[in-house]
């Protein structure tokens, strides 16, 4: 049987929680908050923060978490073969803060409403300082006030390659079979190899991908593409703090993803509320009740338990 067990902040397993709530089980092993059987696999969370996934599915279900900021739970390390290396990069050299950079960074995964922005952005060591001057930091810190108005006075000033998975077109390849995983590594290797192609000739002294997979994953998938993006690439999770080119290039994306969303309010006839909580719910709720639920294939990632949540209200 396929397992996979993750690690879990605090509020990823209230997010948990909720997710499997229609699909929870009485009976509890010891130790355990909660235990679901979904349709691929079983889940069960324990009060250390690790969650078990057992089943035939387990490894596809610890993704949609991994993409959330789940950590894989730490093995017992295996002492590597004589000669081997690392195939891709996860420690940062010393002073890297100061390197010339192309950061990649990704906003609205985890809403029910709107696309998947990607930004790759390059900041030179040169630019540092007029960016820290503009406000350019974690883009968590940020209201959407700052974000919009940091957005417009940077962007001008750094080479950057923005990309829009639309909510149809995410319906689309979802429904075909491909992960959100993988959506997002795509996005971000072709975002990449645009802003490396606005540069060239010149090469960035590193490339910082806000990690959401582990790297092999990620060149899994996208192994088929016909360029990959390679060469001194890093991977690191919380990758805003690390480099200002990934601070920008979340603030870029962040930017998009808002205005998307006043798009999808005025398309819709209501405002989209960002997240997947019970406000986003009701949103949905009312969404079905004006359009019909085929209007969501526009607006909303329809896979999301939201949707089944949204028609339960108007029942």
């Amino acid at each position: 049987m396929s397992y996979q067990v993750l690690q879990v902040s605090t509020s990823i397993l209230n997010k948990m929680e909720i997710f499997y709530k229609d699909h929870r089980l009485e009976k509890l092993p010891v130790g355990a908050i909660f235990a679901a059987k979904s349709p691929s696999c079983n889940i069960t969370a324990y009060k250390s923060g690790k969650v078990l996934f057992q089943g035939k599915g387990a490894d596809e279900e610890a993704k949609i978490w991994q993409e959330f900021g789940a950590n894989t739970a730490p093995q017992k390390a295996k002492k590597a073969p004589t000669g081997t290396t690392k195939a891709h990069k996860t420690s940062l050299p010393e002073g890297f803060s100061s390197l010339s950079v192309i950061g990649s960074d990704e906003v609205g995964t985890g809403d029910y409403f709107g696309p998947i922005t990607v930004c790759a952005a390059y900041v030179k060591k040169e630019q540092m300082a007029k960016l820290k001057d503009l406000g350019v930091q974690d883009s968590k810190a940020l209201n959407d006030e700052k974000i919009i108005r940091i957005a417009k006075e940077i962007i001008p000033h750094i080479p950057y390659s923005l990309l829009v998975l639309h909510n149809e077109k995410y319906n689309e390849m979802q429904q075909k079979g491909m992960t959100q995983g993988k959506m997002k590594a795509l996005l971000h290797n072709k975002a990449l190899q645009h802003v490396l192609n606005k540069i060239a000739p010149d090469k960035p002294d590193a490339i910082l991908i806000d990690q959401f997979a582990e790297s092999g994953v990620y060149y899994r998938h996208i192994a088929q593409q016909q360029q990959i993006v390679r060469e001194n690439v890093y991977f690191h999770t919380k990758a805003e703090g690390l480099h200002l080119s990934v601070a920008a290039a979340s603030i870029i994306a962040r930017y998009s993803f808002l205005q998307e969303m006043d798009k999808l309010s005025e398309l819709a006839g209501i405002t989209i509320p960002k997240g997947a909580g019970a406000k986003v719910d009701e949103a949905g709720a009312k969404v079905i009740s004006k359009h019909g639920e085929a209007f969501l294939n526009q607006v909303a990632k329809v896979h999301f338990a939201n949707t089944s949540k949204a028609k339960k209200l108007l029942r």
